[in-house]
C-alpha cells in the first residue's frame, strides 16, 4: 500500500499578503481587540461555519420536506403536539427539527408555541422544481459519503443511474427510473424557461427547434410568451412518448437522438437548455456541428444552463452543480466564456454572453450562423 504523501511545510514567501495574515494566530488574536478587524473576523468565522454546516443544513431541510412539516404548515399555525401526530416525529426531536426549520427562515415559531409558514418556507412550496430536487438528491448525497473517494474517481455513483437517455435502453429497462428524472426535470425547465426568455428575445424568430427538451416543459412555456412561435421537439422517441397530450397539438414531434441522426431542418432558431453539460466535451463538439448544419444563415443557436464561473468560481455553481454533473459521469459544468469559443470554433458568430440573475437556475450564450 502506498504511503499517504507528507504535507509540505508552509512557505509563507509563496503566499498572498492577506492569506499570510490569516496564518498568523497573533493577527488573529489583535484582530479580535480592533472593532473594524473584529466585526470582519467574526463574519469570516461565520462563513466559514456556514460552509461546515451546509450538509446538516440540507439534511433538515430534506426532513421538513419529507415530513410535509412545511405543507402542513401552509393550512395555518399549528402546536408542536399536533404537527408531530401529522408527521410520525416525537415531539421532542421534532422540535429540534423546527427550530433548525426557523434558524433557516423556512417557518416561524410565536410565544403561544404555535409554529408557523415563513415566507422563505411558502416560496420553497411554490417555486416549480425545489421541492423535487430536494427528494432527488438522497442519491446525490449518497455518492458523496466518501467525498475523497469520489473525487479520486473511486466510487460507482448512484447518480449516473437517474441519467436514462444517454444510456439508450435504460429508460425502456426502468419505467419508472425514467419517468421520475423526467418529471424531475420538467418541473425545473419552468424556472429555466422564465430567466431563459428574460435574457433571449424571441418575439422576431418564426421557428424555434428544442433539441433534447424532453417533454417538452420548455417549449410550453416559450408558447405562452410567443403564441405565434412556430415550435418544434426533438429528442429520444422514448422521451417524446411522455409529452403531455394537449401539447402534442401545439408542437411538431420529431423523433431521433442527436448523437447519430441529422436534425431537421426549416428552423430559425435552434435551443440546447440544459444539454450541454449532461455530455463529454466530444460529444458536445459533434452536437454543436449538427446544430450548424440544421440552422440557415442567420440562424440562432441559444445555449441555457447553470454555467460556471470560469476564471471567478461562482458559489453556486461550481460548488452545486460542478459536483453534480462529475456525479453523473456524462458532462460537465462549462463557463459561458467556453461555451462561446466552442460556438465560434463550430463556425458561429455574433456571440454573445448573458449572464442570469439566478446563475443557479441558469445563464445563456446565443450565437448566429453566419
Amino acid at each position: 500500500m502506498n504511503a499517504e504523501p507528507r504535507p509540505q511545510p508552509p512557505r509563507p514567501e509563496a503566499l498572498g499578503f492577506l492569506t499570510r495574515l490569516a496564518l498568523s494566530p497573533r493577527f488573529h488574536r489583535l484582530a479580535s481587540c480592533i472593532p473594524g478587524l473584529r466585526w470582519q473576523a467574526r463574519r469570516e468565522g461565520a462563513e466559514l461555519f456556514s460552509i461546515l454546516s451546509g450538509f446538516v443544513q440540507s439534511q433538515a431541510l430534506v426532513a421538513l420536506v419529507e415530513g410535509r412539516v412545511l405543507h402542513f404548515l401552509a393550512s395555518g399555525p399549528m402546536e408542536t403536539e399536533d404537527l408531530s401526530r401529522r408527521c410520525a416525529i416525537p415531539p421532542a426531536p421534532l422540535v429540534v427539527l423546527l427550530r433548525a426549520g426557523a434558524a433557516l427562515k423556512l417557518l416561524s415559531g410565536d410565544r403561544q408555541g404555535r409554529w408557523h409558514l415563513a415566507p422563505r418556507g411558502a416560496a420553497f412550496l411554490t417555486v416549480p422544481g425545489l421541492e423535487p430536487m430536494v427528494r432527488h438528491h438522497h442519491v446525490l448525497y449518497r455518492d458523496l459519503s466518501d467525498p475523497l473517494a469520489f473525487f479520486r474517481g473511486q466510487t460507482e455513483t448512484e447518480l449516473a443511474g437517474f441519467w436514462p437517455y444517454v444510456f439508450g435502453t435504460l429508460a425502456q429497462e426502468d419505467a419508472g427510473l425514467a419517468a421520475r428524472y423526467s418529471r424531475l426535470m420538467a418541473e425545473s425547465q419552468v424556472l429555466v424557461a422564465e430567466d431563459t426568455l428574460r435574457l433571449v428575445d424571441l418575439s422576431q424568430r418564426k421557428h424555434l427547434l428544442d433539441v433534447g427538451g424532453g417533454t417538452g416543459a420548455f417549449l410550453a412555456e416559450v408558447g405562452k410568451v410567443h403564441p405565434k412561435l412556430k415550435l418544434s421537439l426533438f429528442d429520444m422517441p422514448e422521451v417524446l412518448a411522455g409529452v403531455p397530450a394537449a401539447l402534442r397539438v401545439r408542437l411538431g414531434l420529431h423523433p431521433g437522438s442527436f448523437r447519430t441522426d441529422p436534425l431537421p431542418q426549416g428552423a430559425d432558431t435552434v435551443s440546447l437548455i440544459r444539454v450541454l453539460y449532461d455530455h463529454d466535451d466530444a460529444t458536445v463538439a459533434a452536437l454543436l456541428t449538427n446544430v450548424h448544419a440544421a440552422l440557415p444563415p442567420g440562424g440562432m443557436i441559444l445555449v441555457s444552463e447553470p454555467m460556471s464561473g470560469g476564471d471567478r468560481p461562482d458559489p453556486t455553481t461550481d460548488v452545486y452543480f460542478a459536483i453534480y454533473t462529475l456525479a453523473m459521469r456524462t458532462g460537465r459544468t462549462r463557463s459561458a466564456t467556453e461555451i462561446g469559443e466552442r460556438l465560434r470554433a463550430t463556425g458561429f458568430t455574433d456571440v454573445r454572453l448573458r449572464k442570469g440573475d439566478r446563475p443557479y437556475v441558469t445563464s445563456a450564450v446565443t450565437a448566429v450562423r453566419g
